[in-house]
């Protein structure tokens, strides 16, 4: 693939897609140790053919974004929760932790070198950033790697869902995104897997994606396809699933607190699928979408329309302003969740 330059992007118009930028960060566990990570420009990986990682899906990763703000500087968004999650997600498979310290520099690093190609403020569009931990090590039988290789690369995206904050509708599936007790609280490249095949039944039928019930019983809302569900009530209250197979969301726990800040009730519950009748608004959550209104939801051929099938509700509209506001750094930051991206 060729190296993009940055005349190569029309800001305004960027899909969600990858980009061989200039520069990534690379550090192998080898020996018992990491080794000296550093900027490198090879977008290539070279794996051995047994590698556990290919055959026993040992790897995970991690999404965040970086932030051009108005006077032209550049912010991340609590990459500290990432490295947390990150270092969740490989104890659960037995994989190597990395210390989180090293991991926000890692990001800035990255960031920084490939600054150029950060988005222009006010074009709507972000620096995605792709941290990925693989077992690079050679395995037959069954067991860990004990080798490792975290790549941090970088992208320009514009909106994950088409049409920004407008309305989607979604439907239910009878697949099961991760199993009960399984791995759906670490971020692994199975669970994505697993959903490919509803996610693409689901757009063939004209729906944005799914929406997954829990995997004992069908009964309680857990995801929409690679995102966290919310719903504001009649009452006020800002709810989201509780789930021990759902993906600790770093949008969600910030949605939880500024929903808070707004007035309302935030609270992690249990929600049937036939309790939607409660809600005023819906929406999606999580790094990529941000936030994507949910205009309707269709369960055994019934659809339920939320707020409007075209108009974003004004609730959604305040907490989608106000978290997009504070990563861009044009509204205060309450909480110390912005991380400043020195430019050398």
């Amino acid at each position: 693939m060729t190296k993009a330059n940055v005349s190569d992007f029309d800001w305004q118009n960027l899909g969600f897609e990858y980009h061989d930028l200039p520069y990534r960060y690379r550090v192998v566990f080898k020996d018992g140790k990491w080794e000296q990570g550093k900027i490198v420009e090879d977008s290539n990986l070279i794996l051995s053919e047994a590698s556990a990682s290919l055959h026993y899906g040992q790897q995970l990763f991690e999404g965040l974004k970086a932030y051009r703000r108005k006077d032209g500087g550049i912010n991340l968004f609590r990459p500290d929760m990432n490295a947390a999650r990150l270092n969740a997600s490989a104890e659960r498979l037995l994989m190597q932790t990395f210390p989180e310290d090293q991991f926000v520099e890692a990001v800035r690093d990255v960031v920084a070198a490939n600054h150029e190609f950060v988005p222009p403020y006010g074009s709507g569009a972000t620096l995605y950033i792709r941290p990925m931990l693989i077992g690079s090590s050679a395995v037959v039988g069954l067991q860990p790697a004990n080798e490792f290789i975290l790549n941090i690369y970088v992208t320009p995206v514009g909106a994950y869902y088409k049409g920004g904050l407008t309305p989607n509708a979604y439907v239910t599936s009878e697949y099961d995104r991760a199993a009960h007790g399984g791995t759906g609280r670490a971020k692994v490249g199975g669970n994505y897997a697993a959903s490919l095949l509803p996610g693409h039944e689901a757009k063939s039928a004209g729906y944005a994606d799914v929406v997954y019930l829990d995997p004992r019983f069908h009964e309680t809302i857990e995801e929409l396809g690679a995102a966290n569900f919310f719903g504001i009530t009649k009452t006020g209250q800002f709810l989201t699933p509780k789930s021990p197979s759902i993906l600790p969301s770093i949008t969600k726990d910030s949605l939880l607190k500024l929903a808070t800040k707004q007035g309302l009730e935030a609270i992690e519950t249990e929600i049937s699928i036939k309790e939607l009748d409660q809600f005023v608004e819906a929406g999606a959550m999580g790094t990529a979408a941000v936030i994507s209104p949910v205009g309707s939801i269709t369960h055994h051929g019934q659809k339920h329309i939320f707020y409007s099938e075209t108009e974003t509700g004004p609730q959604t509209q305040a907490l989608y302003d106000e978290l997009v506001g504070i990563q861009f750094g044009d509204l205060p930051d309450p909480f110390g969740w912005v991380v400043d991206v020195p430019l050398k």
